[in-house]
């Protein structure tokens, strides 16, 4: 790939090779990490990410466990599920896949996971910690964009980062830890009138709206580090980001494909989580 293409795939497959180092040592110690993943309901797109994540567990040599619920289970069934997990000892990270079926308050799930195993980072404690530049478990897609722009040598201090997306999962998220690195943030939302005077002045972009091509060559100043999170179908069924990647290309100084940009990483990100996970209970075990 070129100078200009930041490989997430490339990227992932190192910090892979990283974290399965980390892993055979904890088994040294005794400790396999674990990853429950909930998955309620039969949505395809869920059903596709869950069985990449059992793959990148098994890949890396940690414990991968599967529980599928039916898309009428009850919200009290799923929490007692939850908290059943928290107990579990060979569990070290559990994920329950969002979205949710409208019965089930997505809220309330979340904050019943354990935050010393929320490796998603969406337990408010975990949010708390993020916001306040505390040690804590970091949203995955976020936290992969930021060692993205580490690997490539990104210098954030300073610069001006405009996040396109507010949403719980990146957008927010995103913009705390750019201001985390002392970058200047703004965020922009559907109800930003002119999104172009804003996006234009970014050193370092971030789309993460979920609009096909949302952003074109005339939002991007010359030279400017282009992050695309989107994950959309165009109208041939291909897979796009929210970025005119061809266009945009020509004046960015870097930019993420997709497929093959945050995508690996965000995956990557968890299993770094859940390792993690792991070391902490390691430690705190060994302090008792």
């Amino acid at each position: 790939m070129g100078k200009s293409l930041i490989d997430g795939k490339e990227i992932a497959r190192e910090k892979k090779a990283l974290i399965s180092e980390e892993v055979e040592k904890l088994k040294k110690d005794g400790i396999v990490p674990g990853l429950a993943v909930i998955l309620v309901g039969n949505d395809p797109a869920s059903k596709t990410y869950v069985s990449n994540k059992e793959r990148t567990c098994r890949e890396l040599g940690m414990h991968s466990v599967l529980i599928e619920l039916p898309e009428t289970v009850s919200e009290q069934a799923l929490l007692n599920q939850v908290a059943e997990l928290n107990e579990d000892l060979s569990i070290h990270g559990i994920l329950v896949q969002m979205p949710l079926p409208d019965h089930i308050n997505e809220t309330k799930v979340i904050e019943t996971i354990s935050p010393e195993k929320d490796v998603d980072g969406f337990h408010p404690v975990n949010v708390g910690r993020m916001m306040t530049g505390q040690d804590s478990f970091l949203p995955c897609t976020p936290y992969g964009v930021m060692e993205m722009l580490d690997y490539i040598g990104a210098d954030i201090a300073g610069k001006h980062v405009v996040v396109v997306g507010r949403s719980n999962i990146v957008g927010k998220p995103a913009g705390q830890l750019f201001l985390n690195k002392n970058a200047t943030v703004t965020y922009c939302h559907s109800k930003t009138t002119d999104l172009k005077a804003f996006t234009r002045q970014a050193d370092i972009l971030v789309a993460a709206v979920g609009k096909v091509n949302l952003i074109t060559k005339d939002h991007v100043k010359e030279g400017a580090i282009v992050i695309d999170v989107g994950m959309n179908r165009n109208s041939e069924g291909k897979l796009c980001g929210d970025v005119d990647f061809s266009n945009v290309r020509e004046i960015a100084s870097y930019i993420t494909p997709v497929p093959g940009g945050v995508g690996p990483m965000t995956i990557t990100m968890l299993m770094f989580n859940t390792l993690k996970a792991a070391k902490a209970i390691r430690d705190k075990t060994a302090a008792v």
